[in-house]
């Protein structure tokens, strides 16, 4: 396989899974972490390695290495793996899974920013989704009518504060995630709302026109729920670990024990709850948007760039989606390709960039 993100979360269990079935690694695509992606070079041995920084390239432990966004290109290009998992994060994500598609691979897909920037442009029959809600969705799909699909979300660090709060948080605060420990930018996604959103437009373009939505289950132990037009409801039950829709993006037949089962004795009881608009706005488009999913481009532009803005201290933390909404409402831009998408993103990160309001 090629690996896009290898020391992220879902690389690291990426890797596991690798491990536990045999499978060779041709390329690991890496960025800053350089002391674990020696260690996982030590493990696996790449025939390639790509890092994000030119000053990196001597610090790893490899004869062949490369660095920069068209390096990743070209290694996919010249790759003989027919399986390209993509866990980069951010738009950066978005031209490797084009270009994996243009070489006739196939993508199991954790990078939601391909979808939802580029989804009207991307043959999703090729595509296998790693995210746990989507994995879920498709693990429950039968041959009958469906109703509605439905995502769950942990409400994110700040689910349980009092609203009032929220002005003031701090970037440390938006760390706090409590229920497991991801990356920056999704842990700040998932505090509003940003990343279920991005989701749900995954989710349209995976599996087509429908109606979607998502509520917040505070365990995070259902991953996804489909109503059935019948009047049924079932629900996907799993630890919250990225291995099992890994190991199917792998071999779709699995018939191996990837995880425990969840003790539902244990569990005890589960706790649902609505998304609300006053503690997550971006929540104030979800119908335009699903309604509209070509315009995702536009929301992950700005969502991006807002994220810059807070972490550097420039806009507070419900700046972010106020920035998001400014963003949504200025543009109206609907691109007729993939490379219309690229130059959609560009006008919109120049203007969020320099944009100032209240």
């Amino acid at each position: 396989m090629i690996l896009l993100g290898s020391t992220g979360s879902i690389g690291v269990n990426t890797l596991e899974v690798a491990k536990k079935f045999s499978i060779d690694v041709e390329v690991l695509v890496a960025g800053k972490n350089i002391e674990l992606l020696n260690e996982q070079i030590g493990v696996h041995h790449p025939k390639v390695v790509v890092v994000a920084q030119k000053e990196d390239v001597a610090k790893v432990d490899h004869t062949n290495v490369f660095y920069g966004e068209e390096a990743i290109v070209k290694v996919i290009e010249d790759a003989s793996s027919s399986l390209v998992v993509n866990a980069l994060v951010g738009f950066l994500g978005l031209r490797p899974t084009l270009s994996s598609l243009a070489c006739g691979k196939r993508v199991a897909l954790a990078n939601k920013e391909s979808l939802v920037a580029c989804g009207n442009f991307i043959d999703v029959s090729k595509i296998q989704p790693i995210d746990s809600e989507h994995f879920g969705l498709w693990y429950l799909m039968q041959e009958r009518p469906i109703s509605k699909m439905i995502i769950t979300a942990s409400g994110g660090a700040f689910r349980d504060w009092d609203v009032s709060r929220l002005k003031s948080a701090t970037l440390a605060d938006t760390q706090k995630h409590p229920n497991w420990s991801m990356g920056q930018k999704i842990t700040i996604d998932s505090a509003t709302m940003v990343n279920k959103m991005f989701e749900l437009l995954e989710a349209r373009w995976l599996f087509g026109e429908g109606e979607y939505d998502a509520i917040i289950e505070t365990k995070s132990l259902i991953h996804a729920l489909i109503d059935f037009k019948d009047g049924s409801t079932t629900a996907h039950f799993a630890h919250a670990s990225m291995q099992l829709p890994i190991a199917y993006a792998i071999d779709p037949k699995m018939d191996e024990n990837i995880l425990g089962h969840v003790d539902l004795l244990k569990v005890g009881s589960l706790e649902f709850r609505e998304i609300s608009t006053e503690r997550y706005p971006i929540w104030e488009i979800k119908k335009e948007l699903l309604k509209n999913p070509v315009r995702g481009v536009i929301v992950n532009a700005a969502n991006e760039i807002a994220i810059e803005k807070f972490i550097a201290k420039e806009i507070g933390f419900m700046d972010i989606s106020k920035t998001i909404l400014h963003a949504f409402n200025k543009f109206e831009s609907i691109p007729k390709s993939a490379e219309d998408v690229f130059e959609i993103d560009a006008r919109v990160r120049s203007y969020v960039r320099s944009a100032v309001w209240n």
